[in-house]
């Protein structure tokens, strides 16, 4: 079939930049995304780039040069999926937060909702595609809503991952390690996978095209994510070992990256991961194994989460060891909330656990991110429901102005990689903070030695926080 016009159920992270790529590369194709959200259509449509929902560089670009030529977004879902040859869900799937799988399974109520919605507006075959990141055999519940609709429409169901690292999303879809398709092996189902291919051609090379069958497409997604986490929190287990035995872990990844059966990728040493897919798609891997009884394969992804929570509660526990085992009314000037650079993603972000335990020990903390607004820092935090948000709101404020943010603070915690806090004046900092002033870098991003001729006590990931001499003992 050839694809002249999809439709895309969900305007986030993921559905927003995917789609805009595709109406770039694809000018003969229509490209509609939608999302009950009317603010986040409106910001989407909003002619200020700077306003749109999703911060990635290169992306307002591209949605300015395809935006009204053939990409549209809207809230009218019905429409857009009555028209549409090809669905893609690019909706939420959460970890659960009530009844059976709580805190580990994914919460798949908004794919049904897509899956019965489709079932009911469709006239005409269609090709539904899971961009959402979804558990192994998702399809099946998709399919069986579709099949017992009773319209006789024909519909196939395709597994299409999305292995976007947010910060880069517009690289990595424009430039993909690979392209993962899974589908049915009927001569339908074949069908419908070559469409799905035929589109990514335009600008993929196709031997950069995988097709497998739709189950092993599912759970390569949780499994690529699980051995990407899995990494981190080795590392990560290893510079709380270097800090006590005195090694340097940037010195220790740099030696066993360069071994080429490991290579030098997600061996750097942090506060612990975030985002939205690494922490949800393992517990969703523990779960489904917990689920067929397998425990040790379960106990095993598992303790990569305990080894990120554990490197989060280690950080925030340092701070208030090296404040004198108190931070009660003390300020700390937190840089950075994002879970990572080049994003305005806090989902699962190692800033928002670390502030929580800081603010449960009576902490005063000030915030400033490049890209994160104040709204969502306040989100984040009552999310968790430790405090109140009129609480919230008394402990923790948000500035504009880092060298406000930072001044009369008692320390500096670094969450989050953004590469202008590497420029700054650390010299008007130190003057305008409390001494002794410290430096709690948990992305090992800034220059410590520069810092402490300044006159910083620095505290890195995985290193000593100051120059010692060896004793002989």
């Amino acid at each position: 079939m050839q694809i002249t016009n999809i439709c895309c159920i969900g305007a986030g992270y993921v559905g927003g930049p995917t789609m805009a790529i595709i109406a770039k590369q694809c000018p003969e194709i229509k490209v509609t995304v939608v999302d009950l959200n009317e603010a986040r259509i409106a910001a989407w449509n909003d002619q200020d780039m700077d306003n749109m929902p999703v911060y990635e560089p290169g992306l307002s670009d591209v949605v300015a040069q395809a935006r009204g030529r053939n990409l549209f977004f809207s809230t009218d879902v019905d429409k857009a999926i009555d028209e549409a040859q090809m669905i893609f869900i690019s909706v939420n799937t959460p970890t659960k937060t009530y009844g059976s799988g709580k805190g580990m399974g994914a919460d798949l109520k908004w794919i049904e909702l897509c899956a019965r919605q489709i079932a009911r507006v469709s006239k005409s075959n269609k090709i539904i595609v899971e961009k959402s990141t979804l558990p192994v055999r998702t399809a099946e519940a998709i399919k069986d809503i579709l099949q017992y609709a009773g319209n006789d429409i024909e519909f196939q169901v395709l597994s299409n991952p999305e292995f976007l690292a947010e910060g880069t999303a517009v690289e990595d879809l424009l430039n993909p390690d690979r392209v993962l398709i899974g589908g049915d092996s009927s001569p339908e189902g074949k069908r419908a996978i070559e469409s799905l291919v035929e589109i990514y051609n335009n600008w993929i090379p196709r031997e950069r095209i995988l097709t497998t069958n739709v189950w092993s497409s599912e759970l390569s997604k949780l499994v690529a994510n699980a051995f990407l986490a899995q990494r981190i929190s080795s590392i990560n287990a290893i510079s709380e070992l270097c800090e006590k035995t005195e090694a340097d872990v940037n010195e220790v990844a740099r030696a066993i990256g360069m071994d080429s059966r490991i290579g030098p990728k997600f061996l750097k040493a942090s506060v612990g991961f975030g985002g939205s897919c690494f922490q949800k798609d393992i517990l969703n891997l523990v779960y489904i194994s917990r689920s067929f009884g397998l425990t040790e394969v379960a106990d095993y992804w598992e303790q990569v989460i305990i080894m990120n929570d554990h490197q989060k509660k280690r950080f925030a526990l340092n701070i208030v060891r090296k404040l004198y085992n108190t931070v009660s009314g003390k300020k700390i000037a937190f840089l950075g909330w994002a879970f990572k650079k080049d994003t305005n993603d806090t989902r699962e972000s190692a800033a928002i656990y670390v502030a929580d335990y800081l603010l449960n020990e009576q902490a005063e903390l000030r915030v400033y991110d490049p890209k994160v607004v104040e709204r969502q820092v306040y989100a984040d935090l009552d999310y968790l429901g430790s405090r109140t948000a009129e609480q919230n709101r008394a402990s923790i404020g948000v500035g504009a102005d880092p060298y406000e943010v930072c001044k009369g603070a008692h320390a500096i915690a670094v969450l989050t990689e953004w590469d202008e806090f590497k420029d700054y004046d650390w010299e008007r900092i130190y003057d305008g903070m409390l001494k002794p002033a410290k430096i709690f870098d948990g992305r090992n991003l800034l220059d410590a030695d520069k810092l402490r001729a300044i006159g910083f006590i620095v505290q890195s990931i995985g290193t000593k926080s100051l120059k010692k001499q060896l004793v002989a003992v």
